[in-house]
């Protein structure tokens, strides 16, 4: 600005006391000499108006308000005001009955009416158009439009003069190393004479300076003011790893900083390819489930695109169900995907009705912007945790479900004179749908029971549970396998619709004569091994599967135990057991591998088939449930325990 005065003002020798020019002083120092009365300036010719007569007694001191203006705009209290005091200094010291500050905008190619001062009246319109009237064209050419009626401009220039009284506009554009930044207008009655148009000149030239200056300030101020936001934004987020607490939190901040109405946070659920959401500020707490694609939101989450609209009802996909569910009217609506900072969408928030204005603005979608990345982080900490919790949770519940699946089951087998049992039991997951079990039936009577029911984990531990009790309540009052079978049959089939099924073999012992009964529902035939030669044959006489058909019979089979003879009982999960070519362990490896054995002790030979089967399948892929029961004939004996009626 010193170096503009230099430039354009000279000095003029009104006392003999002058003497010639100092060494160049400060804008400061400058400025002491206005008010001395030693040194007044006036233009230079060069800088103003052509064929202008030399200085000339003015109705006003200019270059004391001169000198006045160049320091307001430069004092500290000032800087906050620089905007609203060019028009206002315009008027009080430059005799503009109106002057007006617009700023230019090269996003909308336009300028808007930012300050003005002196002769109040309405503008028809905030915004001047490129082009477009008066300041119009002055924004277009980027020269000065001096002491012209307005009533030679088309458009709504006439009407605000013929209402005002104004007929005159001086306009100025506000020019920074050849950026346009605005412009300054000057309204008058009649054509200003020129040595005021030389001041408003000059003036609109220091204006330039002085705009650029606040407009940089404000920015400065904003950019800081934005940056301590979002750090106290990020603080808060990070404050938390309770999710509906932070969406709640999230909303509040945004709703907080743009001055929202009301607003929503939506979650990606990327699985079910759904938005949804806990939280809706100024509605009651539901959860809200929106398809991706499907409204406002679901748009947003399928395009990625920012949605800012003045009236919501405009856009075609709007869904105005809510506001007459709620009794809410939407008008100007945002909504913005929240992404990680590797891109991907993790959420979108919405925000209804900003307060004061009709429309969010550019620097609301930019804050929203800088936060979201943020705000991503804060939901994917949140969102593990809840995994996490929820997790401990479900595990907590498997455990518990696990240890009552055990006690289900039988601790140990039972102590069987003339026999020996041994018993492997191997889930995959915590709990599963095998199940076995020894029902001492009388003195000499021993029931083996054991099952697989259809699939796994918890719905085929349900089941198993079901059939425990279900078993043993029948044996209590049934005299027949044939009817056992049938009985368990109906009652697994009306509990679950089969949907659900089970495969069963239930082997009736008779311990004094060694003599074995059983009924094969559909279960992997147990072996029966040769205690002298090692030959094997399969328990296959029954029926089908428990609990698929309704009114099924089954048939009864019968077998002789003789000293040596070992019974293998086991699931599918033994024998489907595969290796890394994807070939099965099958009946034949296990018969051989018992067969091997068969001398030992009960306990030694489930040891071996399990070592085998482990090695058999170290590199395969198949998972399932595993029960594997020896019982192994060593005499003829009696049961030592026997509490229940004995089934023919």
């Amino acid at each position: 600005m010193e170096a503009y005065l230099q430039a354009h003002c000279r000095p003029h020798i009104v006392s003999s006391q002058y003497s010639p020019p100092k060494p160049r002083l400060r804008l400061a120092d400058r400025l002491q000499v206005f008010w001395s009365g030693g040194i007044r300036f006036s233009l230079n010719p060069t800088a103003a108006h052509k064929g202008a007569a030399g200085p000339k007694a003015t109705r006003k001191d200019y270059v004391t308000a001169f000198g006045q203006v160049v320091t307001r705009f430069n004092s500290k209290d000032s800087s906050d005001k620089v905007l609203s005091l060019v028009p206002e200094l315009l008027v009080a010291d430059f005799e503009s009955l109106r002057s007006e500050l617009w700023l230019w905008d090269s996003a909308s190619n336009s300028a808007h009416l930012a300050h003005s001062a002196g002769v109040e009246a309405e503008k028809q319109r905030q915004n001047a158009i490129f082009g477009k009237g008066a300041i119009g064209r002055v924004l277009e050419a980027r020269q000065p439009l001096e002491s012209k009626a307005l009533n030679s401009f088309p458009g709504p220039d006439p009407e605000f003069a013929s209402r005002t009284g104004l007929h005159t506009i001086s306009v100025y554009p506000l020019m920074v190393r050849g950026q346009l930044i605005g412009v300054l207008a000057n309204y008058t009655k009649e054509s200003p004479d020129p040595e005021l148009l030389s001041w408003w000149l000059l003036y609109s030239e220091i204006c330039s300076v002085a705009v650029q200056e606040a407009i940089n300030s404000a920015e400065s101020r904003k950019t800081i003011t934005q940056l301590s936001l979002l750090f106290e934004a990020t603080r808060l987020l990070n404050s938390t790893l309770d999710l509906a607490e932070l969406l709640e939190l999230i909303l509040k901040l945004a709703r907080t900083e743009l001055k929202a109405d009301r607003g929503s946070v939506f979650l990606a659920d990327h699985k079910t390819k759904e938005l949804w959401s806990i939280v809706a500020s100024g509605l009651e707490h539901e959860e809200i489930r929106i398809p991706v694609g499907r409204g406002v939101a679901g748009t947003v989450a399928q395009t990625g695109e920012i949605i800012n609209v003045e009236d919501a009802y405009s856009l075609p996909y709007f869904d105005s169900s809510y506001d007459k569910k709620f009794g809410y009217t939407t008008r100007s609506l945002l909504c913005l995907p929240i992404r990680h900072f590797d891109g991907q969408i993790v959420g979108v928030i919405q925000l209804l009705n900003k307060c004061g204005s009709s429309k969010f603005t550019s620097d609301d979608v930019d804050f929203l912007n800088k936060l979201s990345g943020h705000m991503a982080m804060a939901l994917e900490k949140a969102r593990l945790h809840r995994e996490i919790v929820e997790k401990q949770r479900l595990e907590k519940e498997m455990a518990l479900a696990r240890n009552i699946q055990r006690s289900l089951l039988p601790e140990a087998p039972p102590v069987v004179p003339g026999y020996e049992l041994a018993v492997l039991n191997e889930p995959c997951f915590e709990v599963g749908g095998d199940y076995y079990d020894f029902l001492n039936l009388g003195p000499q009577t021993l029931l083996l029971v054991i099952a697989d029911v259809e699939g796994k984990g918890v719905s085929s531990a349900l089941i198993m549970s079901n059939l425990q009790a279900t078993l043993r309540a029948l044996v209590m009052h049934l005299h027949s396998l044939e009817v056992l079978a049938l009985s368990l049959n109906e009652m697994i089939y009306n509990d679950t619709k089969s949907e659900k099924y089970l495969s069963i073999f239930l082997g009736l012992v008779d311990t004094r004569r060694g003599g074995l009964h059983y009924i094969n529902a559909g279960h992997v035939p147990p072996i029966l091994i040769n205690g002298e030669t090692g030959a094997y044959k399969l328990l296959e006489e029954g029926g089908t599967v428990v609990g698929l058909f309704p009114h099924t019979e089954y048939n009864r089979g019968s077998a002789t135990l003789a000293p040596g003879d070992v019974l293998i009982c086991c699931t599918d999960g033994i024998l489907e057991a595969m290796n890394a070519k994807e070939d099965e362990y099958g009946n034949e490896r296990l018969a051989e591998c018992v067969a091997r054995h068969r001398t030992k002790p009960a306990q030694a030979i489930v040891d071996a088939v399990q070592a085998e089967v482990n090695e058999f399948s170290r590199s395969g892929t198949h998972i399932d449930d595993k029960v594997l029961m020896i019982v192994k004939v060593v005499k003829a004996g009696v049961l030592e325990a026997a509490s229940s009626k004995k089934i023919n």
